[in-house]
């Protein structure tokens, strides 16, 4: 079967390919397609062909980028100044993959923090700058141990894990994977953290072998990241695979300055922002500094409607929804 073309990169990326890389073998795809149809083709069978059937069709290569210099980090500093840290962490492995012919690889990152200090968004952030994408492996909500490995294909409703997904079914050898709430990962049966031991290893994970596909994949160009609320539980054979880097709720400052740039971005991305003065009130700045980061985006999009019912254009500490008993939703480093 042909491969269909290599797909082309978003233009308004900006940053450049580095090279082009196959994420599995299409031979050995096409010897476990033949021996699968001459053993017949029941229900589970057929979904196994469709895999391998996709997997042709789609082709082996997919996008391996990294920037062409090290980027600029200054607004991601100013966005997310609590991850100060960690930003030197990446731009440290960026500078390493510069004028070489060397992919661009990254430690996998642990990020330890309490909820809301914007560790999803981190992580989302830095997908956008190094032009590739982004899968959440959410694991306080699994049910099965299957979520990065896949199920095998024996069981109903098997389907391949998170990983084997992201590598087949998107366009980048070099997607960022984050596996939220590491420490809340359990289940009975099977160690749902298992397949990590060998993903978080490049050479390991170099023939990373999915348990529904049951071929191997090339996911040593993953760029992990980790989050978790506290370490104790995280195996330390995992935790040692990773740097960690404690991530401290903003000081009031800090979040002061997260919510400015935030209603900025706001104001700039609409039509209607154009109707509200250029800068927030330093009231405004103050209600919204006790917020989660997370929670100031909703926040200021009830505080700009209200502001719009009642025909003003500038918003009131009254604009925003009040926390819950009238209290801070987070903490801050004095």
């Amino acid at each position: 079967m042909e491969a269909s073309p290599v797909p082309t990169i978003p233009a308004t990326r900006g940053l450049p390919i580095a090279r082009v890389r196959d994420v599995f073998s299409p031979e050995e795809v096409e010897q476990r397609l033949r021996r699968l149809k001459a053993q017949g083709n029941d229900r589970e069978q057929a979904a196994l062909c469709q895999t391998y059937e996709r997997m042709l069709e789609r082709g082996p290569q997919r996008f391996a980028v990294k920037p062409s210099g090290v980027p600029d980090l200054e607004p991601l500093y100013e966005q997310l100044p609590n991850f100060s840290a960690v930003l030197d962490d990446v731009r440290r492995h960026v500078a390493l993959a510069q004028e070489s012919s060397d992919s661009l690889e990254i430690t996998p990152l642990l990020l330890l923090g309490p909820p809301g200090v914007g560790k999803t968004h981190f992580a989302q952030q830095l997908a956008d700058l190094l032009a590739t994408t982004m899968t959440l492996v959410p694991m306080s909500s699994m049910t099965a141990g299957w979520l990065l490995s896949g199920s095998s294909s024996q069981w109903k409703g098997a389907k391949p894990g998170k990983v084997f997904e992201a590598l087949v079914e998107g366009n980048y050898a070099n997607p960022v994977l984050v596996v939220d709430e590491i420490d809340k990962a359990s289940d009975a049966q099977y160690d749902p953290l298992g397949a990590l031991y060998g993903l978080l290893e490049p050479q390991t994970a170099q023939r990373f072998v999915d348990e529904f596909a049951e071929v191997p994949i090339d996911a040593s160009q993953v760029i992990w990241i980790t989050t978790a609320n506290d370490e104790r539980t995280i195996p330390d054979p995992i935790l040692n695979r990773m740097n960690v880097f404690e991530i401290a709720p903003p000081t009031r400052d800090e979040a002061r300055g997260i919510a400015r740039q935030l209603y900025q971005r706001l104001r700039a991305a609409h039509d209607w922002g154009r109707l509200f003065d250029e800068e927030p009130g330093d009231d405004v700045l103050d209600q919204l500094a006790g917020l989660a980061p997370r929670e100031m985006r909703r926040a200021l999009m009830t505080g700009f409607g209200n502001a719009r019912l009642d025909r003003r254009d500038h918003l009131k500490p009254t604009d925003l929804p009040a926390a819950p008993g009238g209290r801070p939703r987070i903490g801050f480093v004095q």
